[in-house]
């Protein structure tokens, strides 16, 4: 049975004394929430992945998407245990086949991204995995592009959101689940 946000976020929030802060990185002024300490923590890498299983499992997920670079972490992980497919959306020219591309806009200029043509069907219904929330161009992006190939976005998972940064607005949609908050 799912459980709800309010019961993840709680059961998640002890994950916290896992991340490693660095200040000024990667320029001056910005506070960086550091995941890989928390990834080494066998029962901490455990616990996000069991959180992200118990929220989504009754959600008949047929993809989980994970955004490059470090969606790629707990994407697969979670499509194992959703017994659902990994689909990775990429930077441009990482992959082989023929693909769909969106180039977006950052608050200091663009990116773009990529996924095969034919790696969703239409009307599979699929969630966006990444790390971080800030906000929320890439996760949008990522939104736009698995529409385009007809998918049905069952929602959003993040490992951490700033929630300072507002990403959830461009993103109210839909369904969004953020293990860990950080308000400043």
């Amino acid at each position: 049975m799912a459980i709800t946000v309010a019961q993840q976020n709680s059961k998640c929030e002890p994950l916290k004394k896992l991340i490693r802060e660095v200040p000024d990185f990667p320029k001056p002024g910005i506070l960086f929430y550091d995941i890989t300490t928390l990834l080494k923590d066998k029962t901490g890498l455990a616990t996000l992945i069991d959180a992200f299983a118990e929220y989504y499992i009754d959600k008949k997920i047929d993809l989980v998407l994970g955004m490059e670079a470090r969606g790629f972490i707990f994407a697969p992980a979670l499509a194992y245990r959703l017994n659902a497919g990994f689909v990775p959306v990429r930077k441009p020219g990482k992959l082989p086949a023929a693909t769909e591309k969106l180039k977006y806009d950052l608050e200091y200029g663009s990116n773009t991204l990529e996924i095969h043509k034919d790696a969703i069907q239409k009307g599979q219904r699929v969630i966006i995995l990444d790390d971080l929330l800030a906000t929320g161009g890439t996760a949008d992006a990522t939104a736009k592009l698995a529409t385009t190939l007809g998918a049905d976005i069952a929602g959003f998972g993040f490992v951490v959101e700033l929630d300072f940064l507002n990403g959830r607005d461009k993103l109210k949609q839909y369904d969004v689940l953020s293990l860990l908050h950080y308000d400043k």
